[in-house]
């Protein structure tokens, strides 16, 4: 039975259906079109996750981040670097694209090339940006959206932190980020060690019923040269690894099922760039590379290994030649491949991009803009986005309305279309598979006071043709939809400042799906919903968090419902000294026992503490 205060904290939430991170509209954002655009300008929905809201949410994972925002749900299947699914308005997180610093972080080796978002901490994190739908025109991608994530920048003098946290399940976390820089060269060092003993994954898991750990080591670097007053160069350089035990998998030998399984996943990135900035033109010239390595063990045996790499060149530009007139454009070339053993299997795509950007009288702004991308198996395809945005002044507020119009492509993978070739059997075998087509609008509005008030209500509706999903009645292969899969729905969004320091804010998401057969989509809440309520005290050395996250009406594959629930997390923050900090927080606090996935658990009631240094020079 859930207490009263979550019943009343739950009613809240419906009641004021807020955003735990509203958009004041002059807020800049970049995702949207690749370039620098003030908030009440774009027609797109993105949603900002700044450096201050993750050091408040406070979570060692970025996955738990991100699902703080509107439309974004995560499906977990047991515990810290467990395999997860990420959602945006419904979309499978393979057709969502993830840009660390510029650099496409997707896991070729993974069946649907997609993130591996399980594997991402959010130490050193300094912001996030989340378009949602298939308004990805810029980069090509799918009806997921984009999530555009920045790590902490360097700047004029000296700055540094370290940290070190401990909590339940034996987990331990070090940190330590590093930035500084001049007027000519300037750059910014984080690293990560995560460790945690985890807790019994699979529900079923009884000999042994051992429990399910999880390591982390990131490092992250990034180095800018002022080579000139217009030219700038940079280099970015990534590695992660992860060590993940988990549940449920096969004895390599006997193929009989098992619990004793681990995952090792390593991936090392660069980027490199050179820009140049002028008064109305502006070009990027950039290169970029991932190698991702994966390995599992079943038993202690060396099970299933791949290797995979995504590389990619790209031109962005733009020219400005009035204040009310913007063109950008560009090109990429990406080559992508796989290696598992069995098959070893490339493909190429190019893409070329343009977009119109004009405004009326500072009030009126409009997008309009196409994409054609050659892929080598697929062929060529023309995507397009249009867009627009109406700022009304009202008094000292203002009103925002907006509407965009958006499609894109996915490709199958290059998995699966060697899956389907080598492996299949009928159905699937007898399957050829053909590219996916998304389609999507938004229609919304905003609210902006003088006095902080933001409030903001969209409703999206979009759909995929040809969707690709894995035969899970006869596990013959892959298999195609005949018709199209739907998500529609409305997201409400709002801040409320109450006084100097206490602040109430949070989200509310109406998601309904339905695949080709007009049933519903597995594992994904109708309902979504975060509420926040933040205080600090006078001199701002107290900062304390209540933080609510709630999904309802779910369903698993054979139509049964999952268990609605309401997760309830407590943060704070002191300054014990000048430079020095403690904080906390306790996740699960009122040890809400639910399910994402069917059979497997997640986290109980935890408490983490830990300590911060940090100075500046």
């Amino acid at each position: 039975m859930k207490s009263a205060y979550t019943r009343g904290a739950l009613a809240l939430c419906t009641l004021l259906p807020l955003s735990v991170q509203a958009q004041p509209l002059e807020e800049v954002i970049v995702t949207s079109s690749r370039v620098p655009m003030p908030a009440r300008e774009i027609g797109t929905s993105v949603s900002v996750i700044n450096a201050a809201e993750i050091r408040s949410l406070g979570f060692n994972s970025l996955q738990d981040i991100l699902r703080t925002q509107p439309s974004v749900a995560v499906s977990n299947n047991g515990g810290a670097g467990k395999v997860s699914s990420l959602r945006i308005r419904g979309e499978e997180g393979y057709r969502t694209r993830v840009l660390i610093d510029g650099i496409d972080v997707s896991d070729t080796t993974a069946p649907q090339f997609g993130p591996r978002v399980e594997q991402l901490l959010s130490s050193g994190i300094q912001r996030v940006e989340i378009l949602r739908g298939p308004q990805g025109l810029m980069y090509g991608a799918d009806a997921g959206g984009i999530i555009n994530i920045s790590t902490r920048a360097a700047g004029e003098g000296l700055r540094a932190d370290v940290s070190a946290e401990a909590g339940r399940y034996g987990t331990r976390q070090y940190s330590a980020n590093l930035a500084g820089g001049n007027a000519t060269v300037d750059g910014s060092l984080s690293l990560s060690d995560l460790e945690s003993d985890g807790f019994n994954a699979r529900l079923d898991d009884r000999e042994p019923a051992d429990d399910d750990g999880y390591d982390n080591t990131t490092a992250h670097a990034r180095l800018g040269w002022n080579a000139g007053e217009r030219l700038r160069l940079e280099l970015v350089a990534r590695d992660v690894e992860g060590d993940s035990q988990y549940d449920s998998c096969f004895n390599p030998v006997t193929y009989g099922n098992t619990n004793l399984c681990r995952d090792e996943y390593q991936q090392q990135a660069w980027r490199g760039a050179a820009l140049w900035r002028g008064d109305s033109l502006n070009h990027e010239l950039a290169w970029s590379r991932s190698d991702t390595e994966r390995a599992t063990f079943s038993d202690g045996m060396a099970g299933f290994a791949t290797e995979g790499s995504l590389s990619r060149w790209s031109y962005l530009g733009s020219y400005a030649p009035t204040e009310s007139l913007q063109l950008v454009y560009g090109a990429e070339h990406e080559s992508a491949e796989l290696d598992d053993g069995s098959f070893d299997t490339e493909r190429d795509q190019t893409g070329y991009f343009l977009e119109y950007q004009g405004s009326l009288d500072q009030r009126l702004f409009f997008t309009a803009g196409a994409r054609h991308d050659d892929n080598e198996d697929f062929g060529e395809h023309t995507t397009w986005r249009v867009s627009g945005a109406w700022v009304i002044p009202l008094q000292q507020h203002e009103l925002k309305l907006k509407a965009t119009r958006g499609t894109g492509f996915r490709a199958p993978s290059l998995y699966e279309i060697a899956y389907n070739r080598s492996s299949a059997f009928a159905p699937a075998a007898d399957v050829v598979l053909q590219e996916e087509r998304s389609a999507g609008h938004d229609l919304g509005v905003a609210f902006q006071s003088a006095g902080g008030v933001y409030l903001e209500a969209v409703w999206f509706d979009q759909d995929v043709e040809n969707e690709i999903y894995f035969d899970l009645v006869d596990y013959s292969g892959y298999l195609q939809g005949r018709g199209d899969t739907r998500s529609r729905g409305v997201e409400l969004i709002a801040e409320i400042p109450l006084g100097e320091r206490l602040s109430l804010s949070g989200n509310l998401t109406w998601n309904d799906t339905e695949n080709a057969e007009g049933d519903d989509r597995t594992y994904r809440p109708r309902q979504l919903g975060n509420l926040s309520l933040r205080w600090q005290s006078p001199g701002e050395r107290l900062k304390l968090g209540l933080h609510l996250r709630a999904a309802r009406d779910a369903q698993e594959f054979d139509g049964r419902a999952l268990d609605d629930y309401e997760v309830l997390s407590l943060n704070a923050r002191f300054d014990l000294l000048p430079r020095l900090e403690l904080f906390g927080r306790v996740e699960n606090l009122l040890d809400e026992d639910y399910q994402e996935v069917p059979g497997y658990r997640s986290s109980g009631q935890a408490l983490y503490a830990g300590i911060r240094y940090h100075f500046q020079e």
